[in-house]
């Protein structure tokens, strides 16, 4: 990709995305209400009175993907369950081996992107999830 090209799609490339109908934005709706739900349930209920949290921040942006475009590859069960897997499992490798800090941070994303390109398993809000982490551990400990 060229820079001409590359501003061209910072500026918008004068595309939106498509308009969807009001039944695809009320089961959107309707499927991130429950899954959501569920999830805070369970995690509210069950998790959290042994101290374990299941509702983290990164699961919004999986529902915006899960529910909103349900049809991209991001959102593909194989996509959402590897990502996060491995996310969560090489940067708590980094991080036990490096620590907490930007050399760290900066190779546990760049490692599981790789990863998830050679597994076919790319996941955005995996990435969110440990660098949310690397933050709260750094504050807690300054």
């Amino acid at each position: 990709m060229g820079l001409k090209e590359y501003v061209r799609k910072m500026k918008g490339g004068g595309h939106s995305p498509p308009r969807v109908s009001g039944e695809e934005i009320f089961l959107s709706w309707l499927n991130a209400f429950f899954g959501v739900g569920l999830c805070g349930l369970l995690s509210f209920s069950y998790f959290e009175p042994e101290g374990i949290t299941l509702l983290i921040s990164s699961f919004g942006a999986s529902a915006v993907l899960l529910y909103g475009t349900p049809k991209s590859p991001f959102a593909q069960p194989r996509n959402l369950l590897g990502g996060h897997l491995i996310f969560a499992a090489f940067g708590l490798l980094c991080f036990k081996l490096l620590g907490c800090n930007s050399l760290g941070a900066s190779l546990a994303v760049a490692s599981s992107i790789a990863l998830m390109h050679i597994t076919r398993t790319l996941h955005p809000p995996g990435g969110q999830r440990l660098l949310s982490r690397s933050l709260e551990d750094r504050r807690s400990t300054t």
